[in-house]
């Protein structure tokens, strides 16, 4: 059992949707992500998602976009991100970490190369925003070679029959992209999620993790109600970006009030 699955059916067993908490490596520092890292773990996080900065970040709103650009002024390299992910690991033990970002810094130095420096840095996921599953031999095969599990986008546009290719090759959990839109803006009606996660769960028995403009520990519940994840990320960003240095202290009390929602949304759905 991989630690993404792990997580997943321990948060099953416990009745509740896991937290997936997604930070942008090398916001505001390098040296600064570590210890943010370490606050969302403590809030009660499940799985981290580190964000490789890019220069056209095209799915991301506003948010996760001064993020990157706050990251990238601070000469954030994938070399520091595999060292931030590496000691993560060595701090977190058990605690799923996934990269998530766009194609070019993936494979600058070819796809190989980029797996296995993901695997030997104790990262259990990837997510590639702009490679589709029909381009899936430009990534997928070197991730699955070096045993880590290649995250698929499903959104509000993939229909019945665009679906399966979404779903092959996929491991991990299916994050379903609950808007057609950028990141961090607006929040879909919850009767749509229901029915997209429905939908999902007739077709793969990997966990569904939903996102896109999840803020607000109220909203997080009527997710995690249904879905088996429920991914929080431009909100924590903007925290990181109002407090600096000092965010883990603002990160850490945020999570935990997403963390408790779920804890208690099925015993009142």
């Amino acid at each position: 059992m991989t630690r993404l699955s792990a997580t997943f059916a321990a948060a099953a067993r416990d009745h509740r949707a896991a937290l997936v908490a997604f930070v942008t490596a090398g916001d505001p520092t390098p040296a600064a992500t570590p210890a943010i890292l370490d606050a969302l773990v403590a809030g009660g996080a499940d799985v981290i998602e580190l964000g490789m900065p890019f220069t056209d970040p095209m799915a991301d709103g506003p948010a996760i976009q001064a993020a990157n650009l706050r990251s990238l002024a601070a000469h954030t390299t994938t070399a520091d991100i595999l060292a931030i992910a590496k000691d993560f690991r060595a701090r977190h033990p058990a605690v799923p970490l996934i990269l998530m970002g766009y194609a070019n810094p993936m494979l600058r130095r070819g796809p190989d190369w980029f797996a296995g420096q993901a695997a030997a840095a104790g990262v259990d996921g990837v997510i590639c925003v702009d490679v589709p599953p029909e381009e899936d031999d430009a990534l997928g095969p070197a991730l699955r070679d070096a045993g880590l599990d290649l995250i698929r986008l499903a959104t509000p546009t993939t229909d019945v029959a665009r679906l399966p290719a979404v779903l092959d090759g996929a491991s991990g959990f299916i994050y379903y992209v609950s808007v057609a839109g950028i990141t961090g803006l607006q929040q879909a009606a919850q009767g749509s999620i229901d029915e997209a996660v429905a939908r999902l769960k007739q077709s793969t028995d990997l966990p569904i993790a939903v996102g896109f403009g999840v803020r607000t520990p109220e909203q997080a519940a009527q997710i995690g109600r249904v879905a088996d994840g429920v991914v929080v990320g431009s909100a924590i960003v903007e925290l990181v970006g109002q407090h600096g240095t000092a965010a883990p202290a603002a990160v850490t009390p945020y999570i935990r009030s997403l963390a408790d929602a779920l804890a208690s949304a099925r015993t009142f759905a």
